[in-house]
């Protein structure tokens, strides 16, 4: 008797499978995880899971591109799954599709109206995209349903910090601590809000919060000799003084560099060489040196030490004193006077410097930096010669502001601004004022004594004594 039963094919993964691919994801072994997930979705391409699992092997593996086609192929084979729909949403965020974020998370909310990260990842797209009283929405909605969300609590901080109301901003980080007193992240954000409100000592002291950041971790010096405390005596002592970040943060704080060598036998400055010729030029009396981490662990030519982020904290009796100062940065003469004169061969002045974004761009920094038509207000006064002072990406901005607003920034082609600073201090020096964003080229113009006027988002966490050039010449 012949049996006319086909053999039942199956159409979905079996159990064992599943699995296997889960142990694989959970232990990390994301090769074996990966192999198997796409034997899967070749054996059961109309399937949901080997495309959701694929996805999330490599969101975690860090191939966030990878990640793309398999989420999205995920939510459209299981269009009610408001998961699949939230991977999505993280992927696109990650590479800063944030309009097709916000879509995909809202599609997840919709399908799960309590799904807390999916309310907190929208706060967190929608803050990026500007939209800070929806984001602020989206954090109270997590927070209603995970109220100890100290994410969700820490981002709500920054959303209400950016929107200026700081005692509501202050709340929220608080609250935040409340539940987890070591978190480093909400300190860090608290101390921006509490300078911000002039609220210099609280706001210092919760800065230091920086070096438990995972991102400074490793630029921390260790060495063998103390932190300087701020009340040990440094009188017949030497000290040495560390830049920590970039090189006009360095510049700025390098205006206490007198204060210390008042206070200290010697003074020790290392940062980074391509700033050295200028410090040295602008404080005789202080040792400014390229930075060596080599011989840290070894060093007995100093006996305290003090990373230049700190400088503030322990001069605060100080800081007002030493804002508004005079020029302190000292332009190499000669070179001044050769910009005075290739300025001048450019036509009648006066000669305005501009520069009006970061080198590194993201969504977040995005709207500190606005577009560079919006600075049509600024290039369209008449009678006025303008030059470029951004360093890094500008070719195709200076070709749209002469096609779109009829007007030239000259560029000096054989100037490398980024590279030689001491020439671009000379050239701040020889212009007639400079209008800038809150970068790097603010700090040399404003600390050679040029007029700078500074175009800088009020409620910018940037906007604070830590960061706001000191000189009268800069406003």
């Amino acid at each position: 008797m012949v049996n006319n039963k086909k053999k039942q094919i199956s159409s979905s993964p079996s159990q064992e499978q599943v699995s296997e691919v889960l142990d694989l994801y959970k232990s990390g072994r994301f090769s074996g995880a990966e192999a198997l997930a796409i034997s899967i979705t070749k054996e059961f391409p109309r399937h949901q899971f080997g495309w959701k699992a694929l996805g999330a092997i490599y969101g975690q593996w860090g191939r966030i591109a990878d990640s793309l086609l398999p989420s999205q192929t995920s939510a459209q084979l299981a269009p009610q799954d408001a998961q699949a729909h939230y991977n999505l949403g993280i992927t696109l965020k990650k590479l800063e599709r944030l309009d097709e974020a916000e879509e995909s998370y809202k599609r997840a909310i919709v399908l799960m109206p309590d799904h807390v990260e999916a309310h907190y990842n929208l706060g967190t797209t929608l803050r990026l995209l500007g939209r800070l009283e929806e984001a602020e929405e989206s954090y109270k909605k997590a927070i209603s349903l995970k109220p100890e969300h100290t994410e969700a609590l820490n981002n709500l901080g920054n959303t209400l910090q950016e929107l200026g109301r700081l005692d509501e901003a202050e709340a929220s980080y608080k609250q935040a601590l409340t539940l987890k007193p070591d978190y480093a992240d909400v300190h860090y954000n608290l101390s921006f809000s509490l300078l911000n409100a002039d609220r210099l000592k609280e706001g210092l002291d919760e800065y230091e919060w920086r070096w438990k950041l995972a991102k400074n971790k490793s630029s921390r010096r260790l060495f063998l000799q103390p932190l300087w405390d701020g009340e040990k005596s440094l009188h017949g002592k030497r000290i040495l003084l560390w830049s920590e970040q970039g090189i006009g943060d360095t510049l700025n704080w390098s205006s206490c560099l007198p204060l210390m060598a008042s206070l200290a036998g010697h003074t020790i400055l290392e940062c980074q060489e391509k700033i050295v010729p200028l410090l040295a030029r602008s404080f005789p009396n202080i040792e400014i040196k390229p930075e060596d981490r080599s011989m840290d662990s070894r060093r007995d030519d100093f006996d305290f030490h003090l990373p230049m982020g700190s400088l503030y904290r322990h001069c605060i009796a100080n800081i007002g004193q030493n804002l508004n100062i005079d020029a302190y940065l000292i332009p190499d003469p000669v070179r001044t006077q050769f910009w005075r004169d290739r300025l001048g061969s450019l036509g009648n002045g006066p000669y305005v410097g501009i520069s009006w974004k970061s080198s590194k761009m993201s969504p977040f920094r995005l709207k500190h930096y606005p577009p560079i038509s919006e600075w049509s207000s600024v290039l369209t006064v008449p009678d006025i010669t303008f030059v470029n002072l951004q360093y890094s990406d500008f070719a195709d901005d200076l070709i749209d502001i002469k096609k779109d607003i009829g007007v030239t920034v000259h560029n000096f082609d054989d100037l490398d601004q980024y590279n030689n600073v001491d020439d671009v201090a000379a050239l701040c020096a020889a212009l007639d004022m400079v209008v800038s964003a809150k970068v790097t080229p603010l700090i040399f113009s404003s600390a050679v004594g040029t007029p700078t006027k500074v175009a800088n988002w009020r409620q910018s966490l940037w906007n604070s004594v830590l960061t706001n050039p000191v000189c009268s010449s800069a406003e």
